[in-house]
């Protein structure tokens, strides 16, 4: 009877986890994508329409390539188009979509009065003063452009002095810890947008043809990892992509101001 017992009730965690991993899609997203509500708002339409739950980890770019790479996601959304292409040309992606784009702004304290020409002008004035600047330093896509903009005027962060702050958070943790410190960073603009904690910060520096700041959605590649739900990622994506999904990231909204705009609607 006790062996029964034991045999009913490994076959019933058994089934279960089996219907868990065919009713649910993961996907491994950037923090900025998430932070803002805008996945939540739109899985939840997704689940509404195919009965399929959405799990959502929030990561900045470069981990969540690593998590899908480990077989631990069946889409990513990130925003570094070289990784996305490494990730695609290795093998662990198949095909890579645009999905939706915002920019980046910097941002800093308002008592900097300063008109700046160019983002070159900032960042030296930045370094020249000793200013705080908050660096994610995460291996998000954020991080990515704040490393090539520095590198484009031959400037390291591995050389900077105690100014340069490295924090290894999301970006609204850089947000926060910048307007506690009342210092400089950069960030996407939607973060920006549905950001509270923002009083002593301003826009410091925008519209630069270098910022913009374009998303992508990559199916992880099944053939590499087995037990990926490829079918609900086909799906998911053909949604997101479609007019439906368009419509939804469009009209995505914070203090009335667009987040993000979708590619195609």
């Amino acid at each position: 009877m006790i062996l029964r017992t034991i045999f009913l009730f490994l076959l019933l965690i058994f089934n279960f986890s089996i219907y868990s991993k065919s009713n649910k899609l993961t996907i491994a997203s950037t923090t900025s994508i998430n932070d803002t509500g805008l996945l939540d708002y739109i899985n939840k339409e997704f689940a509404k329409e195919f009965n399929i739950e959405v799990h959502v980890l929030s990561l900045g770019t470069g981990q969540a390539i690593i998590t899908a790479q480990n077989g631990n996601a069946d889409i990513i959304i990130v925003h570094h188009k070289q990784s996305e292409n490494k990730f695609i040309n290795e093998g662990y992606g198949l095909k890579k979509y645009n999905l939706m784009y915002n920019d980046f702004i910097l941002i800093g304290p308002k008592e900097d009065k300063n008109e700046y020409q160019n983002i070159k002008e900032v960042l030296t004035k930045i370094k020249k003063d000793k200013k705080v600047f908050i660096s994610r330093s995460d291996s998000s896509g954020t991080h990515f452009l704040e490393n090539s903009l520095w590198e484009s005027l031959n400037l390291y962060p591995l050389n900077f002095d105690n100014w340069y702050k490295k924090i290894g958070q999301n970006m609204g943790a850089a947000i926060n810890m910048a307007n506690e410190m009342k210092a400089y960073t950069i960030t996407d603009r939607g973060t920006w947008i549905a950001f509270n904690n923002k009083k002593n910060l301003k826009i410091i520096f925008e519209n630069d043809p270098k910022f913009i700041n374009q998303y992508s959605i990559i199916p992880v590649n099944p053939s590499i990892i087995p037990k990926l739900n490829y079918e609900f990622a086909k799906k998911y994506i053909s949604w997101i992509l479609s007019e439906k999904g368009g419509s939804l990231i469009n009209n995505f909204k914070k203090y009335n101001q667009q987040l993000f705009i979708h590619n195609y609607y």
